[in-house]
């Protein structure tokens, strides 16, 4: 295995930046210091001017595999995530079949361990049928990433709105129990409401059938049976300011049961933007109103939002009612907003995206790392990464800041095709990407040879 010396590089971790030089031997950060030489061979880099980072963890992904790999695979979405500084990713159980067996859950296991290039894990589906299937996942714990409820409406049969259900999950589960929250009989009652009241829907409605009573009381009722059984629980995708008043910040992160994340696209969008880009950014839980990505700001920052992810969902551009023309543009097809499926492929860009907002002074490098890296292994308790620490996995990430990068259709990896945020220049560009001290990825060659590993879980 090829070993690393990378030079005079701005290392970000634990709160400081400072300039070193780190050793990778044997898939490890052998050494991190000053002046560092080796008596094995290496190859060395420069990394003067530059920043290095843990890899991104990112904790709540779609890659579609099994079943709809005409959207997306395991395969595809690894490389765009590898290219964009995602190290290691836990996927969600929506796929065809949805993953509600153990068996289910190991075959996507083993297409992880034959394709993905990224480190990985994946959630244990729910419905409201196969409570002891899921419950078997306690002699698994400890890789496994966790469970996963939905408590709004999906695809799959993977709704949980039985409360007997919920209650029996929430009272056995020894792993973390992730929720995807929002009231199934509040969003039909404004979807009803809105349609009689305007007849044709338009993507600017998504928002207000999909609105903030939706996603607070559904966490509200999530956190109630957490704290009847003393479960570990973990929100996903926070969008409204509302909810923040069900979380706080007065312990830290590792005496957490209940914790929270909140996704790139809310933090970035607002219901402002359905005038531009229509369909495209129509997601779920939905981009709401200005005053709640500000919320969501101020509440990551005061840390009562742990994590940063993406919910990374693509759809093919038909899917979303629109066609790329030859020049590269993007034309409508269809408008029809129920028509249109909800999600966005972000992956590729989250952590650019939040470099952008490290430029624009909204927050600094080292709160980024400790959000999309350091906090994700915290929170999931995940083995030896997120760190860089002598001894840890070296899953790292070099950035140079000084080289701007624009999302065009040529350099878009998602097998989609596609991104919302298209046209959009970064300050920067991620350089070179280590999996397991493997460079899968440098200034634009790629490395296929060696693949990601599962994550395994301290519990």
């Amino acid at each position: 295995m090829q070993n690393y010396l990378i030079k005079n590089i701005t290392v970000v971790n634990e709160g400081k930046s400072a300039v070193n030089d780190v050793l990778i031997k044997d898939g490890r950060i052998e050494k991190i210091g000053s002046s560092l030489q080796s008596t094995i061979a290496v190859k060395e880099i420069n990394g003067e001017g530059k920043h290095l980072l843990p890899g991104a963890i990112d904790d709540q992904v779609h890659f579609r595999e099994p079943g709809l790999t005409h959207k997306a695979s395991i395969y595809t979405e690894s490389k765009a995530a590898v290219a964009g500084g995602v190290t290691s990713f836990m996927e969600m159980p929506n796929t065809v079949p949805p993953v509600f067996t153990q068996q289910l859950l190991e075959d996507k296991y083993n297409i992880g361990a034959n394709t993905s290039l990224a480190n990985y894990s994946f959630f244990m589906g729910t419905s409201n049928d196969n409570t002891d299937e899921v419950l078997r996942t306690n002699d698994r714990k400890r890789d496994i990433c966790g469970v996963k409820i939905f408590m709004g409406s999906s695809t799959g049969g993977l709704l949980v709105d039985n409360y007997l259900t919920l209650d029996r999950i929430f009272g056995g589960s020894e792993v973390l129990i992730a929720t995807h929250c929002e009231d199934e009989k509040i969003i039909k009652a404004n979807l009803e409401r809105i349609k009689k009241e305007k007849g044709q829907l338009e993507p600017s409605d998504h928002p207000l059938i999909r609105d903030e009573n939706g996603c607070f009381e559904s966490s509200l009722t999530a956190i109630q049976f957490a704290k009847k059984h003393n479960s570990r629980l973990h929100i996903l995708h926070i969008s409204t300011e509302k909810e923040l008043q069900l979380f706080g910040n007065m312990v830290p992160l590792s005496q957490k049961n209940i914790t929270a994340e909140v996704c790139v696209h809310h933090l970035h969008f607002t219901s402002d933007d359905y005038a531009a880009l229509g369909n495209r950014i129509k997601c779920n839980p939905a981009i709401k109103a200005p005053h709640n990505r500000k919320a969501l700001w101020e509440a990551l920052l005061d840390d009562r939002l742990d994590i940063i992810a993406t919910d990374h969902a693509p759809h093919t551009l038909a899917e979303k009612g629109y066609e790329r023309t030859a020049n590269g543009s993007l034309r409508l097809l269809d408008g029809s907003y129920e028509h249109a499926h909800a999600g966005l492929p972000l992956v590729q860009h989250s952590l650019l995206l939040m470099l952008h907002y490290v430029q624009q002074g909204a927050i600094t490098i080292e709160k980024v790392v400790e959000k999309m890296s350091h906090a994700v292994a915290t929170c999931f308790q995940i083995g030896d990464r997120g760190y860089i620490r002598e001894g840890y996995k070296a899953d790292l990430v070099i950035v140079d800041l000084q080289k701007p990068y624009t999302i065009a259709p040529e350099n878009i990896l998602y097998k989609c095709g596609w991104s919302p945020l298209e046209g959009f220049t970064f300050p920067g560009t991620i350089t070179n990407t280590f999996v397991n001290g493997h460079m899968v990825y440098g200034n634009g060659v790629w490395d296929e040879s060696q693949k990601g590993e599962r994550l395994t879980f301290e519990r």
